[in-house]
């Protein structure tokens, strides 16, 4: 095994830095350092962490520019998206400073005690296990409300984005936070499992595939420890016969190519009644073949290259697979003639049961269009998954989409006539094998507190 981690830009294929995996020495005392700063931090008020808070998310800012071009530069997200990316983050840390108080407040409950209420406590060290696809939104969505509540935070980011990994931790150093609240670990996936052992680390928080998320929770189930899982996801946006059809085309483009494809909660399995399915057809190949893809330093390019050249590849393979068990291409569909890792925007039609493009998730910018029947087995297709991330649906008629939103379809995000997406101020998570747990909103800051009785007599 290399002692080494590599950053490669997968727009050019060149080598953009090389990383020191941390020996045990160094993981120990980056550990024995994480239990001081909890005691430390886990005494100020909530006040004063919302001070602390107020100070990162102004650094974030201040660093914005030189943030999102290391993550461009590192997994090839388009600079315009790496730029919100980055503001969503400051945004996230002045949203927990000013609701986190509400949020954690005691909550007085009236008992035959004579006063009894709920408290709550912060565990202690959250381990952190983020992916490459938003390199500082999974890891800042994560630390905000961990910290708030006095929590402190490890961090084991994907190996192929050292360079952010350590910008995060630098961020949170320059902010003037206190030493240790939040530290970046460089490891390898095969040390992950004696990290999540280690006494100090109290609960874990992961992003990433329900493979990887499936041995995550084995590990920490072992040792006790809670977790919150956001993993794979696969989401149907269904189009119905009544939709605004150009509505429903522009935001489909918009959720398939979001981040090059390359988000769990992107749309990907576009479920359309049989009597447009024609006209969504023609528009959205449209639409997708009009996207430019290219340099991601370019403003102008919606499409950068995949993080790998290896998960090009696959999805590749994913693509010619369905081809060849009878799904129709419409437009891509090939690997460019460059060094880059890209991929065109793709789409399928005729997408049946049994195929990767309907069984898989694609990540990547592929879409898979399904015909339903009517509105029953549109509802039915959506739900024919394993996973369980975001959902849409597209209606005139919105009380009834609405209704099938709220009560039909099985997800945990699931947005009518809109782009599915994350937002600080509602909770964000998954069912089935998308993963358990919330992150943000008030749900998201008590999923790491000891939820406390506290009864006097």
């Amino acid at each position: 095994m290399s002692d080494r981690l590599v950053s490669i830009n997968p727009a050019t294929g060149r080598v953009l830095g090389e990383y020191d995996i941390y020996d045990e020495k160094k993981v120990d005392n980056a550990v024995k350092q994480s239990q001081k700063a909890f005691e430390h931090w886990r005494q100020f008020s909530l006040r004063e962490r919302g001070a602390v808070m107020k100070k990162i998310a102004a650094q974030i800012r201040k660093d914005k520019e030189k943030l999102a071009k290391l993550a461009s530069a590192e997994m090839g997200k388009p600079i315009a998206q790496s730029l919100a990316e980055v503001e969503k983050c400051a945004y996230t840390f002045e949203f927990y400073a000013k609701e986190g108080p509400a949020f954690l407040k005691d909550e007085i409950v009236e008992t035959d005690a004579r006063k009894s209420y709920i408290s709550f406590q912060p565990f202690g060290t959250v381990l952190a296990i983020m992916p490459w696809n938003f390199p500082y939104w999974q890891v800042f969505r994560a630390m905000a409300p961990a910290i708030m509540a006095g929590n402190v935070m490890l961090l084991k980011h994907a190996s192929n984005i050292s360079g952010c990994a350590l910008a995060i931790e630098k961020v949170v150093k320059d902010a003037g936070a206190p030493k240790g609240l939040m530290q970046t670990l460089l490891l390898p996936s095969s040390r992950v499992e004696a990290l999540i052992a280690n006494p100090v680390v109290s609960a874990i928080t992961f992003t990433g595939s329900t493979s990887a998320g499936s041995k995550v929770a084995m590990a920490a189930a072992k040792h006790i420890k809670k977790q919150v899982l956001e993993l794979g996801g696969s989401d149907p946006y269904i189009v119905l016969k009544d939709a605004d059809m150009k509505l429903a085309v522009k935001i489909s483009v918009d959720g398939r190519l979001v981040n090059s494809g390359q988000s769990c909660v992107a749309a990907k399995r576009f479920i359309v009644e049989k009597a447009v399915k024609k006209v969504f057809e023609q528009a959205f190949v449209q639409q997708m073949e009009a996207a430019r893809f290219g340099d991601p330093m370019d403003m102008d390019n919606k499409i950068g290259p995949m993080a790998r050249h290896d998960l090009r590849d696959q999805l590749h393979e994913q693509v010619q697979k369905s081809i060849a068990m009878g799904a129709k291409l419409l437009c891509g569909g090939y690997i460019p003639d460059n060094d880059g890792a890209y991929y065109p925007p793709t789409v399928l039609t005729n997408v049946k049961k049994g195929m990767p493009a309907y069984d898989e998730e694609l990540f990547g910018p592929v879409a898979a269009i399904i015909e339903a029947k009517d509105e029953a087995d549109a509802i039915r297709l959506a739900n024919d998954s394993i996973y369980g991330l975001g959902a849409g649906i597209f209606s005139k008629n919105r009380a009834r989409a609405e209704k099938i939103a709220a009560t039909q379809l099985q997800a945990g995000n699931c947005f009518v006539n809109a782009f599915v997406h994350s937002d600080p101020r509602l909770p964000f998570g998954g069912v089935k094998q998308s993963g358990y747990g919330r992150e943000l909103s008030i749900f998201g800051i008590r999923e790491f507190v000891n939820i406390k009785t506290v009864f006097i007599n």
